[in-house]
């Protein structure tokens, strides 16, 4: 079977994780890199083993070989590009988060889905091995019936550019506090009934470190933080009425850990061997333009759309509004 043509748009830092999985997967031709600077993309480009390099994004969406772009620039323009890409006839695999609000995600959605293009976010959890894992213990029931979760995400990043300007959608919340938010949408499926919010804001204007309670209709609760003051634990705990699950490294697990009412660990789980994680995202957009899908199963338009009206509601509360809205 023809390997698919693969690009990537922005060969910022994330760009480089993305490059190490798909240089070792056998479906993927690594075939061109576009930057505003084209030698910034020859050098990424040589790096990984890229066929092309191109100056400009314009100029890349214009090679009719390219079928699939990995859209990596910062958040504030997620929608730019990406409509650049489906405007021009390609596939998206776009990282998360997906746009600054949901009017821009169902626009970007809307678009794909009249070209019958793939849109997909490239969140990955989502895609990996232990989010199967988690569903199926919660689903044999080892924990019980769960009642609630508990999740952080967090480190000193205040001198990251991206994170702390707001002309590039900067802050906590779209770039760490989305972890915490994907796990408890990822375990409880019932609408949000209630989200209570506050947030420390920058002198720039963008959120420092916030929290997030959401009560949904069914009943449940999970109670979020996210930081990009202070280290956290990155940790997801899973609550139950006959035990609880916890894992460090909620955007890349690595072990769950399960233990009964007594506190007591029962059962502990390692993860498969993984290049680096940014692989199953890329498989899983392969074999759905294989299949001439516009999503993802793993991550489908419905839950993406979700998530954003969960970050506008938080940010309306804040009244945090983004130069690019």
């Amino acid at each position: 079977m023809n390997k698919l043509k693969f690009a990537i748009l922005a060969p910022g830092g994330i760009a480089n994780s993305m490059a190490e999985a798909v240089s070792r997967l056998e479906e993927i031709e690594c075939y061109a890199v576009a930057s505003r600077n084209y030698d910034r993309a020859r050098s990424f480009a040589d790096k990984w083993g890229f066929e092309k390099a191109y100056g400009s994004y314009e100029e890349m969406v214009k090679d009719p070989q390219v079928e699939l772009v990995y859209v990596a620039s910062p958040h504030s323009h997620h929608y730019l590009y990406t409509k650049l890409c489906l405007e021009h006839g390609k596939h998206v695999l776009l990282e998360k988060a997906f746009t600054v609000n949901a009017k821009q995600a169902e626009e970007l959605i809307t678009l794909a889905r009249s070209k019958g293009l793939l849109l997909a976010e490239a969140f990955w959890p989502r895609y990996m091995p232990s989010r199967k894992m988690i569903d199926d213990l919660i689903a044999q029931g080892a924990i019980g019936e769960v009642h609630s979760v508990i999740a952080d995400f967090g480190a000193p990043l205040t001198h990251v550019e991206r994170l702390s300007n707001p002309e590039l959608a900067g802050g906590a919340l779209l770039d760490l506090g989305v972890y915490p938010l994907n796990l408890a949408l990822q375990i409880f499926k019932s609408p949000v009934k209630e989200i209570q919010s506050s947030a420390v804001m920058s002198p720039q204007g963008v959120d420092w470190m916030n929290g997030i309670t959401l009560t949904f209709e069914d009943g449940k609760m999970a109670v979020l933080h996210s930081n990009m003051l202070a280290y956290m634990g990155n940790r997801g705990i899973i609550n139950g009425d006959k035990g609880y699950m916890e894992f460090n490294e909620i955007n890349n697990c690595q072990e769950i850990r399960v233990f009964n009412e007594q506190k007591e660990m029962t059962a502990r789980y390692q993860v498969p061997e993984q290049i680096n994680g940014y692989e199953y995202e890329t498989l899983a957009c392969v074999r759905a333009i294989r299949a001439g899908q516009v999503e993802c199963e793993e991550m489908p338009h419905s839950e993406t759309f979700r998530l954003m009206k969960i970050l506008d509601a938080v940010r309306e509360q804040w009244g945090f509004t983004l130069p690019c809205e």
